[in-house]
């Protein structure tokens, strides 16, 4: 059993300097203080989602990881609220090579792993193949503080080979920290089916993996998006268990019974019946 806590807020464009850190921890101490034990944040959480243009300027808001200033100081916060925290940054691998990386801390203040964003997306607005380099760690799986986490991220949600094998690594909880929203041109009912399919997908990683999901989300308007939050956890059956506005900043939280893994693989033993002999044509882009 323990306790998760997931942390939504804007990203104000034109915010001053460390004032997004700030509203970010003072969540993630509101979260620890209503006793959550592991506590992620939302895609690139320290500022405005950058990869809605190509700007080499943006580069500039990359840092090291885990050496940076962002992690030394979700690591001194994890430290002294004991907690676990899992955040998703911007890292400088070394000139010319950044990538998109979620760190999982514990609550010693010690890295425990990270990951790196296998999946990039290239579409309006959402220009990430300019600016993050494929991760090259793999899917992973680690133990933090007992529980068994393992962490992926946004666009990675949208392809089921990656909780899969996330999944079989160990992991009874999948991360996906989120900047997803709506171009001010779509109407009403492309929203409703872009929201319905975001949610169906990561509904059915849980289901299909006997795991829970916590999807994590910004809100607010930057440019020309409107992130649309309503971040979640859902049990391994796929029912949203708490779900967060689709609006305002918050500090969700949610006490997990990770016995339900169990339970759940059990009664749906999906693992137990892959037929690993007949996958090996997935490996392949198309087939004939």
């Amino acid at each position: 059993m323990t306790i998760l806590g997931l942390i939504q807020h804007a990203c104000p464009t034109h915010a001053a300097p460390g004032a997004t850190l700030a509203v970010a921890t003072e969540l993630i101490r509101e979260a620890a203080g209503r006793g959550a034990k592991l506590i992620a944040t939302q895609e690139l959480f320290v500022g405005p989602y950058f990869c809605q243009t190509e700007d080499e300027a943006r580069f500039d808001l990359a840092e090291p990881v885990p050496d940076g200033p962002t992690t030394r100081h979700l690591q001194h916060l994890a430290d002294e609220l004991d907690v676990a925290i899992t955040g998703s940054l911007f890292e400088k691998r070394a000139p010319g090579v950044y990538h998109n990386t979620s760190v999982m801390i514990d609550a010693s203040g010690a890295v425990v792993d990270r990951y790196r964003k296998m999946h990039i997306p290239d579409d309006p607005r959402f220009y990430e193949k300019y600016y993050f380099t494929p991760g090259d760690l793999g899917f992973r799986a680690q133990e933090v503080d007992g529980v068994h986490t393992g962490m992926l991220v946004c666009w990675d949600q949208w392809y089921p080979e990656a909780a899969r094998l996330t999944a079989l690594k160990g992991a009874q909880v999948l991360f996906y920290p989120t900047a997803i929203g709506w171009y001010h041109g779509e109407t009403a009912e492309d929203k409703a089916q872009q929201l319905a399919a975001w949610q169906t997908i990561q509904k059915s990683h849980a289901v299909a993996n006997g795991v829970f999901v916590a999807a994590i989300n910004r809100v607010g308007t930057e440019d020309d998006l409107t992130f649309w939050g309503r971040s979640f956890v859902c049990d391994p059956g796929g029912s949203v268990i708490v779900e967060a506005s689709g609006t305002e900043p918050e500090a969700l939280v949610v006490e997990i019974d990770f016995a339900q893994v169990e339970a759940w693989r059990r009664g749906w033993p999906f693992l137990r019946d892959r037929r690993i002999d007949a996958y090996g044509p997935i490996i392949r882009r198309l087939l004939d």
